[in-house]
């Protein structure tokens, strides 16, 4: 993910290194010295917000900001427990619910709640808080990769859709509030923030004009680019696909200097291109050549070919991508820099070049109070984490400060945030895989739920049989139904998407049409999610969920391959999600036939009941 400017001059080598300096040694002081500033932390969270509503709730802090008292006194809560409260200030509520300061916006999560994003409220000073985070990236990088201020960074950097609450508040993505403000837009110059795209064209709303033109500005000064990346491991690939499909039409801009006006109506993208666009009929010969070969492997080294890293999030659901980036990329280091969500910024990636099996990142003491939730697995074929919807009095009392966490134990990360979060459970499961100091160093291991995931989009085990469910409906008339079924991410499509297989019984003599198992992905489609719908229908992120209708007797055959490899005949449960690799096959090869959604699914900017409203 790309860094915040240092509020410094463009300088001179030794400046850029004096300014790493002091960086590193901010680590080390806040990292060694990680249970004073997590004391302090909280004292100045609650001494701040100590007039706030939701404290106030809570009266026996009597204005005490000690771990131990706010323990005692204060629950640990979930969305739900707070979505009441969230929804007035989206309704125009101006009084300090949660925090003192003003509430600037709300950020929106990918994690849904009732099947929409999760609305986190914010305040202007997050924004430099996050900006902190940024700007330790790249010393950290720089101490492993020397010379990279000499070159420019491509990265294909993009901005979403916003709405805007009842009571006026912008509702927007965490990236989105970081490229439209001013910490992005009037950056000083810096030699770690030189991109190859300029502003307009990772401002533009227009996805296809977006992509276009920062793909055209990277090709361009394909020679200067020293690291490639985006967000996510999905939003990289989609990048290179592109390029597979409009090289042609890039090369034509590139020999004759001149952008296609015809594809880039937005004004101000034109002007911002055609200040870095000119003739090069040499540059558009070698990219023609590279991309008209058969195999496009390595496609990265060969267009960019001082390129040193690919900066994406390849951890968690992005793993599944490695294959595809490494097949591009020619074996390149997978860097994943930082670890954050719109609740909070968290931490960064001290040992950057670290594979991505081993990627550890330490949690800066300074960003928000942490505490952590012991979780165990139930180990079985397919590995299950537990960890309570709710927690008793007891169980509260059992989390884990950040210096007092365990080597190789998992936790769900629970934080207090300056911008008015009490012991809120995030829902990511870490483990720790060792110590910078005295802060401890975690690799993120999952999402808490979550079965399904190709982008941004989250999808749990809940939310897909109530989808199920509903799509079941269409194969009635035929007397048919649904006896078994699982899912997986099919990643191998560019874009991902959602595959099902369905195991049914047919009673009805009439055979169920192509035409109603379509109908059956669409209404899938349409019961997900808001995130996993912008995806489909907006950002063009997800692929058309498809169905795959297996033969009868396949699930037991899974059945039986699970007690092969050691699972309990007694305790055995159909997995609604698969992920092993001989799994997939089994189910692939009883296919009898497969049936794709007709078309995206409805989606709308904003919250369901704000469009009601209008």
């Amino acid at each position: 993910m790309p860094e915040a400017p240092k509020n410094s001059p463009k300088a001179n080598n030794f400046i850029v290194a004096e300014e790493n300096k002091k960086t590193l040694h901010f680590i080390e002081e806040v990292t060694t010295k990680a249970d004073e500033v997590q004391k302090r932390v909280l004292a100045e969270i609650l001494s701040r917000n100590a007039n706030v509503e939701y404290l106030k709730r809570y009266g026996d802090l009597n204005g005490n900001t000690d771990r131990e008292t706010f323990k005692k006194v204060m629950p640990v809560i979930t969305y739900e427990d707070i979505q009441h409260d969230i929804n007035r200030i989206a309704s125009g509520d101006k009084s300090p619910i949660f925090c003192s300061q003003p509430v600037s916006e709300f950020l929106t999560s990918s994690g849904t709640s009732g099947g929409e994003r999760k609305l986190m409220p914010t305040t202007e000073e997050e924004l430099g808080r996050r900006s902190l985070l940024y700007s330790l990236l790249m010393p950290v990088m720089s101490h492993f990769v020397p010379d990279l201020e000499t070159g420019k960074g491509m990265y294909f950097l993009f901005v979403k859709s916003e709405s805007k609450t009842p009571g006026g508040l912008l509702a927007r993505p965490v990236l989105t509030s970081y490229y439209k403000s001013p910490h992005f837009k009037n950056r000083r110059p810096d030699p770690y923030t030189n991109y190859t795209s300029p502003n307009e064209t990772i401002l533009c709303p227009d996805s296809y004009q977006s992509m276009y033109s920062q793909m055209l500005c990277g090709l361009s000064q394909n020679a200067q680019v020293l690291r490639v990346g985006a967000v996510f491991a999905s939003g990289f690939i989609r990048a290179i696909r592109f390029l597979e499909k409009h090289w042609s039409l890039l090369c034509s801009d590139i020999r004759s200097g001149i952008i296609n006006t015809e594809l880039i109506t937005d004004s101000s993208v034109r002007e911002a291109v055609m200040k870095i666009l000119k003739p090069d009929p040499d540059l558009a010969d070698f990219i023609e050549a590279e991309c008209s070969k058969k195999s496009w492997q390595g496609i990265i080294t060969r267009l960019w070919p001082n390129t040193k890293y690919v900066d994406v999030i390849v951890t968690g659901t992005m793993s599944q991508y490695i294959p595809t980036l490494d097949y591009y990329s020619n074996g390149l280091p997978l860097v994943c820099t930082m670890y954050a969500s719109s609740e909070c910024y968290f931490g960064v990636n001290l040992n950057p070049l670290s594979k991505p099996e081993d990627v550890a990142y330490t949690l800066i003491p300074t960003m928000c109070y942490f505490e952590f939730l012991p979780i165990h697995r139930n180990n079985g074929v397919m590995d299950s984490i537990s960890a309570p919807k709710s927690l008793n009095e007891k169980e509260q009392q059992t989390l884990v400060d950040l210096v007092d966490v365990k080597i190789g134990q998992e936790y769900e990360l629970v934080v207090t945030t300056y911008a008015g979060l009490y012991r809120y459970r995030v829902g990511d499961v870490l483990r720790v895989a060792g110590f910078k100091n005295n802060a401890p160093q975690f690799n993120f291991i999952c999402r808490k739920n979550v079965v399904l995931s190709i982008d941004s989009d989250k999808t749990d085990e809940v939310e897909l049989q109530n989808a199920t469910k509903n799509a079941v409906s269409h194969l009635m008339p035929f007397d048919a139904h649904v006896t078994e079924y699982t899912s997986y991410a099919d990643t191998t499509t560019i874009p991902g998407h959602y595959v099902l297989f369905w195991e049914i019984s047919v009673n009805g003599s009439t055979p169920v049409h192509p035409s109603v198992f379509e109908d059956c992905c669409l209404t899938i489609e349409e019961s997900l999610n808001s995130v996993y719908r912008q995806g489909r229908a907006s950002d063009k992120s997800i692929g058309p969920l498809e169905i795959r209708i297996v033969e009868v007797g396949t699930f037991d055959k899974l059945m039986d391959y699970a007690i092969s490899l050691g699972a309990s005949i007694n305790q055995y449960k159909t997995p609604r999600c698969v992920k092993f690799a001989p799994i997939i096959e089994l189910l692939n090869s009883r296919v009898m036939s497969k049936y794709f959604s007709p078309k995206c699914p409805k989606w709308t900017p904003g919250h369901k009941q704000w469009n009601n409203m209008n």
